[in-house]
């Protein structure tokens, strides 16, 4: 059997590539998710998985961890198997922000997803459309705002004041 295989790239220590039963490895966490779906109407599952700070914080972020502000400029993009993608930022899964429970589950109603790889779970999510099966990639940036914002040029997409 070929297990799908999750890498974590970016600002980290120590990017890595995992599989499910890597994940399998964290403490796991078990959710009863009801989110809507655009094309199949409500959907009510079980998920198990180890929560997205505790995999992303073994692989050290780029961030000065005493330094709170330091965290805000951290997003994650993910990417899916099927070419979805979705975007959170750190204070989302961050104990001292919003702390939400976000998983990379590793079963769906008891369904081990090895060969399928992890699934993007947000539970405080009422649309599913940030539920991303088969997990390829996590990139982890932290050069949000390391510039500076460049101004609108008006006619070019920005209202132009008048």
């Amino acid at each position: 059997m070929t297990l799908a295989q999750l890498d974590l790239t970016g600002d980290l220590a120590r990017p890595t590539r995992l599989t499910v039963p890597d994940l399998s490895n964290w403490p796991l966490h078990r959710v009863r998710v009801s989110f809507e779906c655009a094309t199949s109407g409500t959907q009510v599952h079980r998920f198990a998985g180890p929560r997205l700070y505790d995999v992303l914080s073994s692989a050290g972020p780029g961030f000065d961890p005493v330094r709170r502000k330091d965290r805000l400029r951290f997003l994650m993009a993910v990417s899916g198997a099927d070419g979805h993608h979705a975007l959170l930022s750190w204070a989302e899964i961050d104990p001292d922000f919003a702390h939400a429970p976000v998983l990379l589950a590793v079963s769906i109603d008891d369904t081990p997803l090895d060969r399928a790889g992890p699934q993007l779970v947000l539970p405080q999510d009422r649309c599913g459309a940030r539920h991303i099966s088969g997990i390829r990639a996590i990139r982890v940036d932290g050069r949000y705002g390391a510039t500076r914002p460049v101004p609108a040029t008006p006619g070019l997409g920005s209202a132009e004041v008048r």
